[in-house]
Parts: C-alpha cells; sequence; structure tokens
C-alpha cells in the first residue's frame, strides 16, 4: 500500500497476540464522509494514511441505516466534500442514492482503500514512545483476526452518529407486542400500509417518517415532548439555509432569529395549534448553544394541517397493543418507530480525557474542535454539518502536512549530507 505500513515483530509480543502494524502517517478511524474528506486531503499533501472502518462499506450510516426517501436537507453546494463538487446533473438536494455514488466516486478519485471490518476497541497515547496504539478486532467472519496500529496522528472521524439513542420507556420491550424499531432500520412506509404507527421523536428523522408513513395510507402518531423549531426548507426558491448564512454575515444573532421567525410564520402559519410549541430561544441561537438543529420541513406540516399526521404529548406506558400518553389518551397501536437519534461512541474506545468530554464530542467549541494534544484529531464533531466536517478535513491535512513536509526535508538534507561525505572519504 505504497509503503504506508510495515509488519512488525507479529511472533515476539507473547502477552498480546495481535499483529502491530507501523503507520507512516496517520490513522483515521472512520470511512464516512469525515473520514473521507480528511483522506482526500492528506492525499492532496501527500502525506501517507489508513482509513479504519468497523463495517464493509465506506458511509454505512448512509448505505445501511437510512430510509429510501431521504434526500439531503441541504443544498448541494454546502454539503460537497473538499476537491470534488457533485455532479452538475445533479438536483439543488440529491437523494441518498446519488449521494453514496458521489462518496464512493470520491474514494475512487483520491484512491482510499478503507480496511473494512476493522473494529476498533481501544485507542491510547504512549507517553514513552509518543506514539498511538490502536487495538483492533476483525468483524469479519472469514479473518477473525486482531491487529494493533501504531502511529504519530490519530484522527477521530466516526462521527456525531455512530450509535443509536434507544430511551427506557415503561412497557415497551416487555409489554407491548406490536413491532418496534430505530429509525436507522426505517425504509419505506409500504409495509405499514392501513397501519397505526406511533413515532417517537419530532426531529427531521421524526418528521421526515410521519411523512412517509403518511404519503403510503398509514395511519401515524407523532410523540411531540418538548418545544421545537419548524422552518420551511425554502423561502421563495432560496434555500432557509443559504438565506440564514446570508443574514449572519451583516446581523446580529437575536435580529437573524427574529426574521427567520416571521418568515416560518409567514409560510407555514402558526403551529402552537397543531401541538407544536416552539422554545423560548430562537432557532440560531439554540443551534449554537445547544448543537439542536431546527427541522426543515418538506412536506410534513402539510400532513399535520390535514389531519394525517397526529401530534400527542409525551409517553406514560405501553401495554399489549396500547400507548397511554401524559394527558390520559390510550391509542391503539400496530407499531413504532423510534426517531430518537444517534450518538458518538467515542468514549467507549478512546483512551483519552483532555480534548473529548463524556458525551464523546470535543470540548473544544467550533472552530478549535478540531486539534487536539500528542498528534489528536477529530473531524465531523461540529455540529456543522458536511460543511463542517469538510473545513475540519481542511484544516487537519494541513496541520499535519506542513509537520510532514518539513521533516521529509530534513531526513533529505540528512541523507544528501552523508552521502556528500562517502564521496569524499572514498576519493
Amino acid at each position: 500500500m505504497e509503503n504506508m505500513f510495515r509488519l512488525m515483530g507479529s511472533d515476539e509480543d507473547f502477552s498480546d497476540r495481535r499483529r502491530s502494524i507501523w503507520v507512516n502517517g496517520p490513522v483515521i478511524i472512520g470511512a464516512g464522509p469525515s473520514g473521507l474528506a480528511t483522506a482526500a486531503c492528506l492525499r492532496d499533501e501527500g502525506v501517507p494514511f489508513v482509513v479504519l472502518e468497523r463495517a464493509e462499506c465506506i458511509a454505512s450510516l448512509w448505505q445501511k441505516r437510512t430510509y429510501d426517501r431521504l434526500k439531503l436537507h441541504l443544498p448541494k453546494k454546502v454539503c460537497q466534500l473538499p476537491k470534488m463538487p457533485f455532479p452538475e446533473d445533479y438536483p439543488e438536494y440529491p437523494t441518498k442514492r446519488q449521494f453514496i455514488d458521489y462518496l464512493e466516486s470520491y474514494a475512487t478519485r483520491f484512491n482510499i482503500s478503507p480496511q473494512f471490518n476493522e473494529c476498533v476497541e481501544s485507542a491510547r497515547y504512549d507517553k514513552t514512545s509518543g506514539l498511538w496504539r490502536i487495538k483492533t478486532s476483525s468483524s469479519s467472519a472469514a479473518s477473525g483476526s486482531e491487529m494493533e496500529y501504531i502511529c504519530r496522528w490519530l484522527v477521530v472521524a466516526t462521527g456525531e452518529n455512530a450509535e443509536r439513542v434507544v430511551p427506557e420507556i415503561d412497557g415497551l420491550t416487555t409489554e407491548f407486542n406490536g413491532e418496534v424499531i430505530h429509525s436507522c432500520e426505517y425504509k419505506s412506509g409500504e409495509k405499514y400500509r392501513g397501519k397505526r404507527v406511533l413515532v417517537v421523536g419530532c426531529g427531521n428523522s421524526g418528521m421526515e417518517v410521519s411523512l412517509d408513513l403518511a404519503n403510503h395510507d398509514a395511519n401515524p402518531s407523532m410523540v411531540v415532548r418538548s418545544s421545537v423549531h419548524v422552518l420551511p426548507r425554502e423561502v421563495l426558491g432560496k434555500s432557509s439555509f443559504e438565506i440564514t448564512m446570508m443574514l449572519m454575515k451583516w446581523l446580529p444573532l437575536w435580529l437573524v432569529d427574529k426574521l427567520l421567525l416571521i418568515l416560518a410564520w409567514l409560510i407555514l402559519g402558526n403551529l402552537t395549534k397543531y401541538g407544536l410549541k416552539r422554545p423560548k430561544m430562537g432557532p440560531m441561537e439554540l443551534k449554537v448553544v445547544t448543537g439542536k438543529t431546527p427541522v426543515l420541513d418538506i412536506g410534513a406540516m402539510e400532513k399535520i394541517r390535514s389531519g394525517q399526521v397526529d401530534i400527542v404529548p409525551g409517553i406514560k406506558r405501553f401495554s399489549r397493543n396500547h400507548v397511554e400518553l401524559v394527558d390520559g389518551q390510550i391509542l391503539d397501536l400496530d407499531a413504532v418507530v423510534l426517531a430518537t437519534g444517534y450518538r458518538s461512541n467515542v468514549p467507549s474506545w478512546l483512551q483519552e480525557s483532555d480534548m473529548f468530554s463524556k458525551n464523546g464530542f470535543p470540548k473544544s467549541p467550533f472552530p478549535n474542535a478540531w486539534k487536539g494534544k500528542s498528534g489528536l484529531y477529530a473531524a465531523g464533531f461540529t455540529r456543522k454539518g458536511l460543511a463542517g466536517a469538510s473545513a475540519d478535513a481542511v484544516n487537519i491535512a494541513k496541520d499535519i502536512g506542513n509537520v510532514w513536509r518539513e521533516e521529509t526535508k530534513r531526513v533529505n538534507k540528512m541523507r544528501t549530507r552523508v552521502g556528500h561525505r562517502r564521496c569524499i572519504s572514498v576519493a
């Protein structure tokens, strides 16, 4: 692999049967958009790397844990990865399949070949050697091997959505007889036609699953426990995201929020009467303070206004074929979809406490969250989507690239001096 790594003394370590591999460059953990973007930028800087991925494909979240109707919620020009735009014939909001095709073409163009089925068990910094030691086990039944990668730089690119969040709700797993799935397992509403489905969660996933169920003639009810900001995806044909970014260049945050809420009221109307209460904090301020993204409406509000999607309050408990809500309502149910989001899994394997907090996100806020100490980096944890991941990738590659070039120059100079001495002595 272009001298990216070499095997070291695999038979001498009797305490741990893992093969040790020296990586001549950084190890990138995760082959999603963040990892691919970092790898491409490192390739452009002339720095070798190894990408480790626990699944058997790139972008496994997109390929295996998303519903069929999914499209990018933001315009393609703010979602493209560094150094390669989307094809011109792609629509403004590419489909799931188009985005996967784009990522596969991206990996091919920059010659990115991840080590698939490599599940990271632990990663720790060895202060004695000044190197990172990453222990992995193969998730492939065919190999079943264990490895230890040793490197100077470690890039964490496992993302904000590595593991599903499944809440504990009284009676859900012990008494309810219907189907229970997480939104990452949901593909289409076709199989739920005519069925009564409870969607738990009112974020972008919850709204879109409810919309898809309604489009397939199911009877969805969506649980809304707390306040939520819903904004139109477009205003007069222009992306709400682009309008927001433009306003934030010239106006204070509080005024941007005021204008966004006015536009939302003009286009979507008063949502309170449908059971959707807005937070006291404005949408952009809430995003900055908590990282919570406003919902971009792509058609769910029309279904809610028409009564095809019911809004219900929080859940008290489940029984055999029913759910009891906190307001005393009892609903008959056939299935439950948990649109309860995802979390970072970094604390489960990274043995480090300076850069990452217990929730699996960097302690430093954007734009300084990408770099830690001792050669540790983070890509894709800014809560700013693909644009934030791309910015991290560029910064990480430049930082490592600068060190790489300086050390390469120094080594070349030393070789030149040694060569001259040898010529003189021979003469």
